[in-house]
């Protein structure tokens, strides 16, 4: 599950130690606009020693690398990519172009490193008119894209407009993205909340994109990640549905029956589909079970 992806300053080595303590399901350690332009050989280093401890629990951990227009990109990719990241963010893609040539980087990178081919995943910040209008495009360049993400400052500026409480700058954005990602078979991440304060505003928010179909948002400071997670639990009543369809398919199936009738109401395959993907979120099933 990916519902809460924690961003860590790379130049901080306290957050980078202690970020995955605050259980998030992903980490994205960042090498872009938290790094200033004086530190990012630094930083660079400092990432590399912490991903070489790897004490990261259960962490999915990636790294936000500085944009491919800059000097910056290929030694970014090169330090992340060797000392065990699992996927690697890029900032501003525009076009599927991008994504292959980070591609060809990153598998130069796994080869130098004797890790298999296609290991590190491709996360892919839209942060510009541009880059939405050519999402699908961009999610389908390269086998390695695994999520695209709507911006939030920067494509607010790109739009000639500004962050809003309300979002509504960018709910036809966000709602393109979704489809644009179940067409494409990759996650939807959302952008961040930066109203680190706000938890009301944040639970709106949260709760708007789950409902879109979101599979969860980028955070900013730890204290976002408990309302997200709560907002993304499947309720007891959500629990007990799901585990009452899942059994009645099972049932079904192993009498060889095509149908299968809950509550008086007969459950097609996406109805299942969905219910097992309520008991993964719930931490009662695996995600391979979700696609069964």
């Amino acid at each position: 599950m990916r519902r809460t992806m924690l961003y860590l300053p790379g130049n901080n080595p306290n957050m980078l130690l202690r970020g995955h303590l605050f259980e998030p399901d992903g980490l994205v350690i960042d090498l872009e606009d938290s790094v200033s332009a004086g530190e990012k050989d630094s930083a660079r280093i400092l990432v590399r020693e912490v991903l070489r401890r790897g004490e990261f629990g259960a962490c999915e951990v990636t790294a936000r690398i500085n944009g491919t227009d800059t000097e910056h990109w290929r030694k970014d990719v090169q330090a992340v990519v060797s000392c065990g990241a699992s996927g690697v963010r890029v900032p501003k893609v525009e076009s599927p172009q991008t994504v292959r040539d980070l591609d060809e980087e990153i598998s130069g990178a796994e080869a130098q490193a004797g890790i298999p081919q296609g290991s590190v995943k491709i996360f892919c910040l839209l942060e510009t008119a541009f880059g939405v209008w050519n999402a699908y495009d961009i999610a389908k360049a390269s086998p390695r894209v695994t999520a695209i993400i709507p911006g939030g400052e920067d494509l607010a500026a790109d739009l000639r407009t500004s962050r809003s409480r309300e979002g509504t700058e960018l709910e036809w954005v966000r709602r393109m993205l979704i489809v644009v990602a179940r067409a494409a078979g990759v996650d939807a991440l959302d952008t961040v909340f930066p109203h680190v304060s706000d938890d009301d505003g944040l639970r709106r928010e949260a709760n708007f994109v789950k409902q879109l179909g979101y599979d969860g948002k980028s955070v900013v400071h730890p204290n976002q990640i408990p309302i997200i997670h709560e907002v993304y639990a499947p309720t007891e009543r959500e629990i007990d549905n799901a585990r009452r369809i899942v059994e009645a398919a099972s049932a079904a199936q192993a009498r060889g029956l095509g149908a299968v009738s809950v509550d008086g109401r007969m459950i097609d395959a996406p109805v299942i589909r969905r219910a097992r993907f309520t008991l993964v979120r719930a931490g009662l099933a695996s995600d391979s079970e979700s696609k069964g």
